[in-house]
């Protein structure tokens, strides 16, 4: 019953011509799909990097047109460029291919949900909260290693009376991280994902382009959001030397 519901909720789902499959691996199925994709789309822009590095401009100068190449520059610089400002310099230099990485897996999976037939993984929650709790390990790990055990005192604040209630205040507010993200991420997408599949069943023609713009648009702000905060979380962690 809970399949069939899920089914009938997201619509058509070109995983479900397969007979017996279960959709409640829908979202493992998808991220195979998308990790894929990604690998597929940078081998492509390394051998196109490889080919302009050949020619008389050394690969300077980018295509004239959007290929895999200029697509993933402009994404590595935009996002550096993000990095450098909200993390500093150093920061960025350090855990940029972590961020761009989580950018480009999160708007990738964003963008099959508005492929007529294909089901995003980050409208499940086990997707999203799983990269809501790599966030949260990731950047205590980074506390720690930078700060050493300093980096615990932080929770107790700097009143050392007041220690026991800020212990709580912060465990709350740091566990409380990894369920925002997730729950952020996957309440937009999966909205997104069911209005652009009820506009497509109501009018097939000429609206749903409005919709797939819009879809678009959400697709690379929540990708955006998620990894601006990841990027704040691992400042705030290395900015602690109380």
């Amino acid at each position: 019953m809970h399949n069939e519901a899920a089914h009938s909720e997201h619509g058509f789902n070109w995983l479900s011509l397969f007979p017996g499959y279960d959709h409640e691996y829908n979202h493992v199925i998808m991220t195979v799909v998308v990790m894929v994709l990604i690998i597929l789309g940078a081998l492509i822009a390394r051998v196109q990097l490889s080919s302009a590095v050949k020619n008389e401009d050394e690969g300077l100068i980018p295509d004239s047109k959007l290929t895999f190449r200029n697509f993933f520059e402009i994404i590595a610089e935009k996002l550096y460029t993000l990095a450098e400002s909200v993390m500093g310099k150093h920061g960025a230099e350090k855990y940029f291919p972590i961020v761009g990485c989580l950018f480009l897996f999160i708007f990738v999976s964003n963008f099959l949900g508005i492929i007529p037939g294909l089901l995003p993984p980050t409208d499940n929650l086990n997707t999203t909260l799983a990269l809501g709790v790599f966030v949260f390990i990731y950047y205590n790990y980074i506390g720690l290693k930078e700060g050493g055990l300093g980096y615990l005192k932080h929770f107790l604040g700097p009143i050392l009376w007041l220690a026991p209630l800020m212990l709580v205040v912060e465990l709350a507010s740091h566990v409380f991280r990894p369920i925002s993200l997730a729950l952020r991420l996957r309440g937009n997408i999966m909205g997104d994902h069911i209005v652009l599949g009820i506009f497509n069943n109501l009018t097939p023609y000429v609206l749903p382009i409005v919709f797939y713009g819009i879809g678009l648009f959400v697709c690379f702000v929540q990708a955006f959001v998620f990894c601006l905060m990841t990027m704040v979380y691992i400042s705030l962690s290395q900015s602690h030397d109380h």
